[in-house]
């Protein structure tokens, strides 16, 4: 990361207040944000939606939703993260997964999550990304591909799960159309491989459409956070 990008997001982090001075910082009000959400997912899916499109969206968070589960039976909660930077994508996924949390035995101040910044971060969508993370109580530890000893995606992942060891799976908002998302599972998992350090891959969103991810930010809850997105 150049001197220039990292200036760039330490002066978006130093404008985050920490999670100690939230009122969100905590167990109780992390289930009370889920239950929230779980609330408007529920009503949005029983909702006659005026639009094609937004049928299509409901469809697509059932499926999603049918993901995360699988996931949620499958694996202790201290044993997933999140891939996080704050775009379109992953907000959908987080949005979702917190939906589905909210009668979790056990949930903790902070879920963990993964920020890899680009090489060249505006200030706008970087203050975004770490303000919506604390708002949505995750746990961001961020990793500089660029600064990684070989520079790299693979290279951050690695950092992070040598020192995040209990983490097994980790869901990423990759869609179809993505860069090598056509070569992803339709059932939403795949194990890491050519010379990725070993995670499974979790990617409830792979089968969505720009336009529907679009669509959500044009529409109310239960997608609010979208609608303050950078332009």
């Amino acid at each position: 990361m150049t001197e220039t990008a990292a200036q760039t997001l330490d002066t978006a982090i130093s404008q985050i207040p920490s999670a100690d001075a939230l009122p969100n910082g905590d167990s109780t009000s992390l289930r009370s944000l889920c239950a929230t959400l779980h609330a408007q997912i529920a009503a949005f899916l029983q909702e006659d939606v005026p639009t094609e499109t937004l049928r299509s969206v409901q469809a697509q968070t059932k499926k999603s939703l049918e993901i995360i589960q699988k996931t949620l039976d499958r694996y202790p909660l201290h044993t997933l993260s999140l891939s996080y930077n704050g775009g379109k994508d992953c907000l959908v996924l987080l949005i979702l997964y917190l939906s589905l949390l909210s009668t979790h035995p056990s949930l903790p101040p902070a879920l963990p999550a993964i920020y890899i910044p680009p090489s060249h971060p505006f200030t706008s969508v970087t203050s975004f990304t770490l303000s919506s993370a604390t708002h949505y109580h995750l746990n961001l530890d961020i990793h500089s591909a660029d600064e990684s000893p070989r520079g790299g995606m693979k290279e951050a992942f690695a950092s992070y799960l040598s020192r995040n060891t209990a983490v097994e799976a980790i869901f990423v908002g990759t869609r179809r159309t993505d860069p090598h998302g056509g070569k992803l599972s339709g059932e939403g998992f795949d194990v890491t491989d050519g010379g990725w350090p070993r995670f499974m891959r979790v990617h409830p969103v792979i089968e969505w459409h720009y336009v529907e991810v679009w669509a959500v930010r044009i529409y109310p809850a239960p997608f609010p956070t979208l609608h303050t997105f950078p332009e």
